[in-house]
């Protein structure tokens, strides 16, 4: 798992594409939100958006 974020890391340093970071955790974020909110206690609160 490090070395896919070091890898990333260095594309981004290497291709100057800085711009896809903040992409790629807004990403993640939602990605674990979805996964949090399918089994726990605060799925209720977000049915409304999906």
């Amino acid at each position: 798992m490090w070395s896919v974020f070091k890898e990333f890391l260095r594309f981004c340093g290497r291709e100057k594409k800085w711009w896809l970071i903040p992409l790629v955790v807004v990403l993640l974020i939602l990605g674990l939100i979805l996964v949090f909110a399918s089994s726990s206690g605060i799925a209720w609160a977000l049915y409304p958006f999906m």
